[in-house]
């Protein structure tokens, strides 16, 4: 440092929570928020998920009131999940399409009830509804038929579509879904629904609570078609394919532990680009509050902070209805 200089104190630009907030450089905003949620076939009252507390299994009745929670929070959507009675799965998930099906029946009440004020998203994936648990349909061998899980793809969009989704949210990570879906939509004149691609989806272990979530029957792993976690160049890549195939938003999951590639994806990408902060990442930080090990309301801003600062526009995360009410009493 050159001795004639004035002397550098950042700390100056820090001295006041008027300073803090005055020069901050991420913020966090409701509309930046997307709540996932899940609606149980056949359930009469929410039913809590042991590994994510304070989430639940909701029926048709609390899910009509989350909804209106979730619009009067001002978060920007809310990413449906179905989970199907287990005598509806079957080997080729035909409830996911089928009109009467959880999914779809949630889709038109959501639709119907804050389809003005929110962004109406639905998971477009077979793993909930399959009696074996994977995201597409099985070969004879065993494997995960890639084409063959495009054509149920090309169905269910149709389906939900057809619901009100305004989003369908592609998580299976099947070569080709998202061409695959858009030309299903266009065919039918479905150009306004847009698609959101689960691109940089990892095979990841914080995905565990999830699957109590949905019920999901999985037996062994999704490794041959979801994401080696030692790739990063591999996430950019597959963003790349998805916007190619004409994919509205691209998305990286899990986030936190992904933070490297959703900015390598966030500095290149010409649409949206959004982030998971999956079930795992939620049930770590509960469990750590649960313990006294953190202080849970200043590391859940943390870590959302962390996910915007490397560049989501949007997060997906079990906290948004709570963060919004917090960001709108000026808590943030």
């Amino acid at each position: 440092m050159r001795d004639d200089l004035p002397p550098v104190r950042p700390r100056r630009l820090r001295a006041t929570p008027a300073w803090r907030r005055l020069v901050a450089e991420t913020r966090l905003h409701p509309a930046e928020l997307v709540l996932p949620v899940f609606v149980r076939e056949g359930a009469s009252a929410p039913l809590p998920i042991s590994a994510m507390p304070g989430v639940v299994q909701h029926s048709l009745d609390s899910f009509r009131a989350a909804l209106h929670e979730a619009a009067e929070a001002g978060v920007g959507g809310v990413m449906l999940f179905g989970v199907p009675a287990e005598e509806r799965k079957d080997a080729a998930g035909s409830a996911a399409d089928d009109p009467d099906g959880i999914l779809n029946v949630a889709t038109r009440i959501a639709a119907a009830e804050v389809g003005d004020a929110l962004v109406v998203q639905t998971d477009l994936c077979l793993d909930e509804f399959t009696d074996h648990g994977h995201c597409g349909v099985l070969a004879a061998d065993g494997t995960v038929d890639n084409d063959a899980s495009l054509e149920r793809y090309r169905s269910i969009a149709l389906a939900q579509a057809e619901a009100g989704s305004s989003l369908l949210g592609l998580s299976g990570m099947m070569d080709g879904q998202v061409a695959a879906v858009r030309d299903a939509l266009d065919a039918a004149g479905c150009t306004d629904v847009a698609i959101l691609g689960y691109s940089a989806k990892y095979a990841s272990a914080f995905y565990g609570p999830f699957r109590e979530a949905v019920g999901s029957t999985l037996r062994g792993d999704r490794k041959t078609y979801q994401q080696d976690p030692a790739n990063r160049r591999e996430g950019l890549r597959e963003a790349d394919l998805d916007l190619a195939e004409g994919a509205d938003v691209v998305m990286v999951k899990p986030a936190t532990a992904y933070l490297d590639v959703l900015a390598d994806v966030a500095a290149t990408s010409p649409v949206p680009v959004w982030a998971y902060q999956v079930s795992g990442e939620y049930a770590m930080l509960e469990a750590a509050a649960a313990n006294g090990w953190i202080d849970r309301d200043r590391a859940v801003a943390e870590t959302l902070l962390s996910i915007r600062r490397a560049g989501a526009d949007a997060v997906l995360t079990y906290y948004a209805a709570e963060v919004a009410g917090w960001i709108r009493q000026g808590r943030l």
